[in-house]
């Protein structure tokens, strides 16, 4: 039997560690992630948005045609990640971890609730989510969603690609 070179080793490992593999439907894995999870967000104090109150963010230079799509909902099936039950800490733990599983999706949508069972009336989880995605480098826009896809209780984000 012939014993495999040191050499030879390192050579399969880096063409292995580099590869994405391919799942039994075809679809790439991407098995090194390009950035690391985002940490460097802040936690929010008080609440300050109503539940029932639109939210809206968009760098400059993102297309209105892009806006016009997320607020009225005609974007084909994105992630989900639904922060009801969480507190602010688990919220934003939840959305680092999404965002960096997520990278490479084009939009993603979180539902963060109106914010009914709050102190005053004001959503405490949808006042962090919009500081969250605010701070995000990667978060090119977000938008409240259209009735249909959870109404002011919900955000679809455009994440940039790289």
């Amino acid at each position: 039997m012939k014993q495999i070179n040191e050499e030879d080793k390192q050579l399969f490992r880096s063409t292995v560690d580099t590869n994405a593999p391919i799942d039994k439907d075809g679809v790439r894995e991407h098995k090194a992630l390009k950035k690391p999870a985002f940490t460097s967000y802040s936690y929010i104090v008080d609440a300050n948005l109503d539940g029932s109150e639109v939210v809206s963010y968009a760098q400059s230079g993102v297309s209105t045609k892009v806006i016009k799509k997320m607020k009225q909902g005609n974007i084909d099936a994105v992630p989900i990640l639904d922060l009801h039950g969480q507190t602010v800490v688990e919220a934003c733990e939840s959305l680092s971890n999404f965002m960096h599983h997520h990278q490479f999706e084009p939009f993603i949508q979180i539902i963060h609730g109106k914010g009914y069972h709050s102190d005053n009336g004001m959503s405490v989880l949808k006042t962090q989510v919009v500081s969250f995605l605010s701070q995000h480098p990667q978060v090119l826009a977000f938008n409240s969603c259209p009735d249909k896809d959870g109404g002011t209780g919900a955000v679809f984000a455009l994440l940039k690609q790289n």
